[in-house]
Order: structure tokens, then sequence, then C-alpha cells
């Protein structure tokens, strides 16, 4: 295991980020469990000095998102926000944190929510920005800046790609929680779990992804968030193409050949 050495005054002298890595899955634990790992400045720059260590990390197949604490992840940190001092600081926040929900959707490695207690504002939009996320059945998700004053737009952006239209200006609007079986009715989640099943569903996603290619697992990611964003004929076009590159690849080749001789694949990541 390995600890990224940073530390904020509210956390005292725990690292804020763990990592630690084992057989190609790699796992961040957001630790400031009390402030319910609510993303400062601090720790939304370690977990993104961590993706982008990540991204260059071809020993790591996929990533999983964990919480230290009681719960995943409050948001962003308001106390920290309202000793902030004007625009520019503001306007420096909410660039950090877009900039790294972008880099978690532009890794090339699969990244797994690993969600409990709660995921509201920003860590509702953590949530909704990772690939996959199972929950235990207590989780409580909820967009609230509503209710002070504080719209989540930049939840909105994650939240609306996740799940309807209807369904996120409800979360929006109204600023009221909904459950992890709600949450996995409307597509915010993939699994809502008993506590006792966590660890062992998402490392089952983990382990099933791991077991790819990882060529074909970054070459996947990239246009599954690319095609969804054009119209129907430009995406067809486009994925098109990236069959056309992926065909070409040793790891196509050595796939189609192994499932043809009824045999395990040896991936080279080529």
């Amino acid at each position: 295991m390995s600890a990224v050495p940073a530390t904020d005054a509210a956390s005292g002298d725990q690292s804020i980020l763990l990592r630690n890595d084992a057989n190609g899955i790699a796992t961040l634990t957001l630790n400031r469990p009390k402030q319910y790992n609510a993303l400062s400045t601090g720790l939304m720059s370690e977990v993104q000095a961590a993706l982008d260590d990540l991204r260059e990390d071809r020993s790591v197949k996929v990533v999983i998102l964990e919480a230290a604490g009681k719960g995943f992840c409050a948001g962003h940190d308001l106390k920290e926000m309202r000793a902030g001092d004007g625009r520019a600081y503001f306007e420096a926040v909410f660039k950090q944190c877009s900039k790294m929900m972008l880099s978690i959707t532009r890794l090339p490695q699969p990244v797994i929510a690993k969600v409990h207690g709660i995921a509201t504002a920003a860590g509702c939009q953590l949530v909704a920005t990772c690939d996959l996320a199972v929950a235990t059945d207590t989780t409580h998700f909820a967009t609230p800046g509503v209710n002070i004053g504080l719209f989540c737009s930049t939840p909105m952006v994650a939240l609306s790609r996740a799940v309807s239209r209807k369904t996120a200006m409800e979360m929006l609007l109204t600023g009221e929680g909904i459950d992890a079986v709600t949450a996995e009715r409307m597509g915010l989640i993939n699994r809502a779990v008993p506590a006792e099943d966590l660890d062992r569903v998402t490392m089952d996603y983990a382990q099933k992804i791991a077991g790819k290619s990882p060529l074909t697992l970054k070459i996947g990611k990239e246009a599954f968030y690319r095609q969804i964003e054009m119209d129907l004929e430009q995406a067809y076009s486009y994925a098109s193409e990236v069959m056309t590159t992926n065909m070409l690849a040793k790891d196509a080749e050595e796939g189609i050949d192994a499932f043809i001789e009824k045999r395990d694949p040896t991936w080279t990541g080529e």
C-alpha cells in the first residue's frame, strides 16, 4: 500500500488520499473522514496528481475510487470556500474540480466508484462521472445546492449525462435526496447492494474488467464518451473508424484467434 503524503489543516497529519495497487487494480481512497471527504482544494489536487500518474501507469488496468469514514463525499468543502475571496478564487476552484472530473472521463482505465453513506453535490457528481458505480443500499444521493442558494450547476453536467432530464431536474430543483435503490433504477449507479457485499461486488467488476485487453479498454472508453455527444450518423461514422483501427491491433488478432482456438488470450496491450 502506498499513501500520497498530502495533508490539510482540517485533517491534521493524516494523508488525505491513499493509494493501494494489487493485481492490476489501483484503489484510491478519499481520506478526510471527519469532513465526509469534502473536496478541499488540497484533496482535489491529490486526486488530480494520482489520475495523472495513473494515466501513464500501464500496470494498472482498473481504478476503484472509495472513501474512508461514514460517507463517500459530501461535495465541496463549504467552510474552505466561504473563507475564499473574490471571483478569481471561485473560478479557480470550479476549474480545478472540472479538470478533475474530465480527467476521470479521459483516463484510459475504467474507474469504478465504490460508494457508501452519502454522495451529495460534487460527491454525487463524482459518482455520476465514474464509469461504473456500486453503492450500499443505504447510501443517500442528492444535489442539494438549491437549498443553500447555490445551484449545483457543475454537478448538473455529470448528473444530466447519467440519468434522464426529468430525473436530473427533479433532483436539482428540489434538492431532495434519493436512496440507492432509486439511484440504481434511474441509472446513476449500477448496483445497490447490502453493505457486507460492497467489497465483493465492486471487486468482482474490477477483476472482470482487469482481465480484458488494456488497449481495448482504452479504445472503448474513449470512443464511448466521444460518440455519445454526436448525432447518430456522425456516431456511426466515428465508431466504424474506431473499430477499423481496433481490428488492426495485435490484441484484436490475439483475441479472435484465442476465441477460434478455444483458449484464453494473452494480452500485450498493443
